[in-house]
């Protein structure tokens, strides 16, 4: 019918002087999208095998020439490891939800952050997440934004301490997802936190939380971060000397005296050597030299994940006790803790000056 208009979506609206077939132009918002590594769909051979090919296909994460490299990850490695890393998935795996634990604790991050910043900037700021590899995909939930009316966007990769193989490859693709956009929006990245107050202060919290819990102190913390080849840290990757400062400042604000906190590597792959000590090697060195109670935390992940829940306190928990130790104390994640909650919040507050006013 002539003169008609088509129907303005919610939080859309038409351009005061702008035509009748003009597209509906959304209110202007700010986009905070929080990024962490990614899950499979699910833990059968085909999901793995997708999720695995793209993660291990990342040059930041396997740098070798495409040449040597896939022929070798297609025809061989991928051929066995959805296998043994479906079973591992399995054994961690939400069956009532479906998901993995790092899919649930990142929904519940993103919801207890949007509603903390919600309390401070109303409906001005959108909070969402994606993750590198696998499902949600960081292009989909830019896309989402942009529709949404975000024309500034604060990209949070969730990784305290700065790696090319994680907060590098993650920044690299929201900005491919940015190329994908008619209309870009201004865009921001949040820096490594790993020294920050909130954040030290969140993990020496976790810590003597669960120390409460127990009969005996443990003769020592572990601190285990996910190791990168040593090749990585020669090139001048920092991530080796942030975990190092990290487990000082953490010592330090716990006001424990010096040695009571070892820093290691765990999830070593490949040939080449990777940072030492390897936390599944020194777990076991702790117990034969008499350290029968230990307790292990991994400050570097932001959610507990397959490499928390399975590898540290299935794998490493087990060669601690075939060596001789009594007691495995893990230290979860900081998950969707208040403090940690607190303490993205701030950093996020921190990389938002001047973008937003606070409600009211």
């Amino acid at each position: 019918m002539q003169g008609s208009k088509t129907p303005v979506p919610p939080g859309q609206g038409r351009l005061a002087h702008a035509p009748a077939d003009h597209p509906p132009v959304g209110k202007p918002r700010v986009g905070v999208l929080l990024a962490n590594l990614g899950t499979p769909d699910a833990y059968d051979y085909w999901s793995m095998r997708r999720y695995l090919s793209e993660f291990l296909s990342d040059k930041r994460v396997v740098d070798y020439p495409s040449w040597k490299w896939q022929p070798l990850l297609q025809l061989v490695i991928l051929s066995k490891r959805p296998f043994t890393s479906g079973a591992n998935y399995k054994l961690i795996w939400d069956e009532q939800r479906n998901e993995s634990p790092l899919l649930t604790i990142t929904k519940a991050q993103t919801a207890a952050i949007a509603a903390a910043l919600a309390e401070k900037h109303g409906a001005e700021v959108m909070v969402d997440f994606c993750m590198r590899y696998g499902n949600p995909s960081t292009e989909a939930r830019v896309k989402a934004m942009v529709a949404a009316g975000c024309e500034k966007i604060l990209f949070f990769p969730l990784y305290p301490h700065y790696a090319g193989a994680t907060s590098a490859t993650a920044n690299d693709q929201f900005f491919r997802a940015l190329m994908q956009e008619k209309r870009q929006p201004a865009a921001r990245t949040v820096a490594e936190y790993f020294n920050h107050p909130l954040y030290i202060d969140a993990l020496a919290g976790s810590v003597e939380a669960a120390y409460a819990k127990l009969d005996h102190r443990p003769d020592v913390l572990v601190a285990s971060y996910h190791g990168m080849p040593k090749r990585y840290l020669m090139e001048g990757d920092p991530y080796h000397c942030q975990c190092q400062k990290t487990s000082r400042l953490l010592r330090e604000r716990l006001g424990w005296e010096a040695g009571s906190i070892d820093t290691s590597f765990q999830s070593v792959f490949g040939r080449e050597e990777w940072l030492r000590p390897y936390t599944v090697q020194h777990v076991a060195a702790l117990a034969k030299a008499g350290k029968k109670r230990i307790a292990v935390m991994a400050p570097a992940f932001s959610a507990d994940c397959i490499e928390t829940l399975e590898e540290i306190n299935g794998e490493i928990r087990e060669a601690f006790l075939h060596a001789g130790g009594e007691v495995f104390t893990y230290v979860p994640c900081l998950n969707d803790q208040p403090a940690h909650i607190a303490a993205l919040v701030a950093v996020i507050e921190e990389n938002l000056g001047g973008w937003v006013r606070r409600k009211g």
